[in-house]
């Protein structure tokens, strides 16, 4: 794919990449290497820690080993009333 890049500065990729995120890496001889990124909110970095993807695998593990089961709501109530 051959574009130039236009008298503001900006290149157009088309509107297959529109609204993604790039990282560009700028190599030997002034060549770009545009790579595409995710932007995590830094609100939710903590959920792709190692320590919380092991805590989030073994969730699902146990999810498909437990999979779950209707109430009997009556059976319930008379279990919390006999308290």
């Amino acid at each position: 794919m051959l574009k130039m890049v236009g008298s503001s500065g900006q290149l157009s990729l088309g509107k297959k990449y529109a609204g993604k995120y790039f990282e560009i890496e700028q190599i030997e001889d002034n060549a770009l290497i545009l790579r595409p990124m995710r932007v995590i909110p830094e609100s939710e970095a903590w959920l792709h820690e190692p320590e919380m993807q092991n805590k989030l695998r073994q969730a699902q593990a146990w999810m498909k080993e437990n999979p779950p089961t209707e109430t009997d709501l009556d059976a319930l109530l008379e279990q919390v009333e006999d308290r």
